[in-house]
């Protein structure tokens, strides 16, 4: 059985995507951080199934957990591509923990990759906030930029070679064709 992660182990604070979940002590691989409770939602009862909110966490095809629940600060985690945890899904009793995969630091975010219906729902459109593709993109954008002033210098320099074309042959102290005095 996993270590469990002490109750003081985990801080809610201020991450890039809005709140999140932070180690205060060091959290090694294979512990249990915390669990994600709240009331448990069945799919087959209409009323359960158009509750919309974004702390839900389905168990399977038919049970679903409402983690809105103030007491739940594990529904502060949030999504990264490159994780230091994961949840670990007991449907058959109805529980979910997260558990580090990685040893992690204090101060560091704790997160977990939410899946790809999650992720194709929610985040693509508004594009994933994780370091990872943060990161990707800026080096995209890096490159983009590198690239532009490439092109730009490639056509500056035509734009030059053109230039000295015409003006070849005529003397250099010359301004609107007369010669200064």
């Amino acid at each position: 059985m996993p270590a469990i992660a002490s109750s003081k182990s985990y801080r809610v604070g201020r991450s890039k995507t809005g709140l999140g979940l932070f180690a205060t002590m060091p959290i090694k691989k294979g512990t249990r951080i915390i669990r994600y409770f709240g009331p448990i939602l069945d799919s087959r009862i209409p009323a359960h199934d158009e509750i919309e909110n974004k702390y839900l966490f389905e168990l399977n095809n038919r049970w679903t957990i409402d983690g809105s629940v103030r007491k739940n600060l594990a529904r502060y985690i949030n999504h990264s591509c490159r994780p230091n945890a994961e949840s670990d899904v007991r449907p058959r009793e109805r529980k979910v923990f997260i558990r580090a995969i990685r040893n992690i630091e204090p101060g560091d975010e704790i997160n977990y990759d939410y899946g790809t219906d999650y992720f194709k729902a929610y985040l693509k459109p508004i594009g994933c906030k994780c370091p990872s593709c943060e990161a990707k993109r800026k080096k995209l954008r890096a490159e983009a930029r590198a690239e532009r002033t490439k092109v730009k210098a490639r056509t500056e320099a035509k734009a030059k070679k053109a230039g000295k074309k015409k003006l070849n042959g005529h003397a250099v102290g010359k301004k609107n064709g007369r010669a200064r005095a």
